[in-house]
């Protein structure tokens, strides 16, 4: 089979409204109107957000308990912290590494490496 032998279908502006429309009356789902006119369900999709029809797309609703709700908060609220802690920590080993460059220079070292080597100390 060649790429163009494919059938291209066009819709017609009336066809697709009276899709929709009869979506919007809850007699078939998307499902079963895609099956009826043959009609992929990726199209209708691209019909409903077209013509601004919200009401007719799969809504996603999260029902949640009082403590999943609460959990989450405290998650978050841990996330929250520890990323804090992370930048703090960051923070202070380039503040370290930066006196090490400065008491190196200082001392007369060529880097800091042997400034590290001659006082011991381990990195």
């Amino acid at each position: 089979m060649y790429k163009n032998d494919r059938t291209i279908r066009r819709y017609s502006e009336s066809f697709k409204l009276q899709l929709l429309s009869e979506l919007s009356k809850g007699k078939y789902t998307k499902r079963e109107m895609s099956r009826i006119y043959d009609v992929p369900p990726s199209s209708i999709n691209d019909w409903i957000n077209k013509y601004e029809r919200k009401d007719l797309m799969n809504k996603r609703v999260m029902i949640e308990t009082a403590g999943e709700t609460t959990r989450l908060k405290v998650l978050q609220d841990e996330l929250d912290l520890l990323k804090k802690l992370l930048i703090k920590k960051d923070l202070e080993q380039l503040a370290n590494d930066s006196y090490l460059e400065v008491a190196a220079k200082n001392l007369g070292y060529n880097s800091v490496e042997e400034l590290k080597k001659n006082l011991n100390i381990k990195a």
